[in-house]
């Protein structure tokens, strides 16, 4: 059986959290940088993105992955029910931009954007009775991006260049 290892030696890790419901992301946050802390991290292999709101986390981790400069993100954001229909588009378009980035990408992201129907359950998920989901995505993280990296593809050995153009170049000038 194949799996990642639980050691950030080495890694790069993107955090993009949502300063929306922030008294909870704050708190998820805490518990992810405790995750990484435990696994080997320090503070020079995490990068931190802070986006308004939930609909915001994909594209900036879309944008991040794309960088180069990090081997798995943790996306962060709580959503609450309200009285109206919003709350269902802003969760199901949440959790598919942030599927859909990391599909495009091949950077491994963690999903630990909170969709609860009150306050009570979001601070049971953030820290109190149900344990930190944040920590969890943290660790999630972690194995992910070492599985990716034993599962990335190994590229053939680079052929040594002549120094003479390609028959293709040479038909290119003129």
């Amino acid at each position: 059986m194949t799996r990642g290892q639980l050691s950030a030696a080495g890694l790069r890790i993107g955090i993009v959290v949502s300063r929306f419901n922030n008294f909870i992301t704050d708190r998820l946050l805490a518990g992810t940088l405790e995750a990484l802390e435990q696994t080997g991290a320090d503070e020079k292999q995490i990068e931190i993105i802070r986006v308004p709101g939930a609909l915001e986390i994909a594209l900036a981790a879309k944008r991040l992955a794309a960088t180069g400069r990090v081997d798995s993100i943790i996306c962060i954001g709580c959503v609450l029910r309200g009285e109206t229909s919003h709350y269902d588009y802003v969760c199901s378009e949440t959790a598919r931009g942030i599927q859909i980035a990391q599909l495009d990408t091949g950077v491994p992201m963690a999903f630990c954007v909170l969709t609860c129907d009150t306050l009570e359950q979001a601070i049971d998920r953030a820290g109190l009775k149900s344990g930190n989901k944040g920590y969890e995505a943290g660790m999630g993280a972690v194995e992910m991006a070492q599985l990716s990296l034993k599962l990335a593809p190994k590229l053939p050995p680079a052929r040594k260049l002549s120094g003479k153009p390609s028959a293709k170049s040479r038909r290119g000038k003129r």
